[in-house]
């Protein structure tokens, strides 16, 4: 996979980026507030992913139906995106399905909030203030990652302070290090892991409970 911290878009482009990439808070808020089970939420993301998946193949081909779309996708993709990887849409909407299928809902609603809020945090405060650099990222673009993440533990539903604090510290760490690994798919899949781990622990599960959550 090719790193997408080559070649960066403009700081505007990146902007309305964040902005549509803060529009799949939807997903998270969506699941808990609309009370939908995991089938039913499943039952509204495959599709969505699949269609999303469609345009993806349609840009990297170069079919004729992209074309449609090209002027109002293309300002907000990235070169490594155009030169031959899926979008960072693509990749939050399939995570969304993996976690959703596999986490419990307070874990998963958590895991999506913390790459949608945190990574957006982190993208304009490390392009604007970002000084000290490692791995493509700054020190700074992670400390905002991990303020924002902070945030989403105080307001995220059912999950215990302590558990949401790790589930936030492992999800910067992630972020830091996932290199060419698009952190769409490492940070909420790795520290919804740590957080579901957790639970299990804390609420002793027997592993029957535990399939029966997943």
């Amino acid at each position: 996979m090719i790193d997408k911290n080559q070649n960066p878009i403009s700081l505007r482009q990146e902007f309305y980026r964040k902005l549509t990439h803060l529009g799949a808070l939807v997903i998270p808020v969506g699941y808990y507030y609309l009370g939908l089970s995991r089938f039913e939420a499943l039952a509204v993301m495959i599709p969505v992913t699949l269609l999303m998946t469609w345009i993806d193949i349609a840009r990297l081909l170069d079919w004729k139906f992209w074309h449609f779309l090209k002027p109002l996708i293309a300002p907000v993709v990235r070169d490594h995106e155009m030169r031959g990887d899926f979008t960072g849409a693509f990749y939050i909407l399939a995570t969304a399905c993996l976690v959703i299928a596999f986490y419990a809902k307070p874990v998963a609603i958590a895991s999506l909030a913390f790459i949608i809020i945190g990574d957006t945090a982190a993208a304009l405060i490390g392009r604007r203030f970002g000084k000290h650099r490692y791995r493509g990222k700054s020190l700074e673009g992670s400390l905002a990652f991990l303020a924002a993440s902070l945030i989403v533990v105080i307001l995220a539903p059912e999950i215990p302070y302590m558990i949401g604090v790790i589930g936030a510290v492992v999800a910067t760490v992630t972020e830091g290090i996932s290199g060419s690994l698009d952190d769409n798919l490492s940070v909420p899949l790795v520290s919804g892991l740590a957080m579901h781990l957790l639970l299990y622990r804390k609420c002793s599960y027997k592993p029957i409970s535990i399939l029966i959550l997943i």
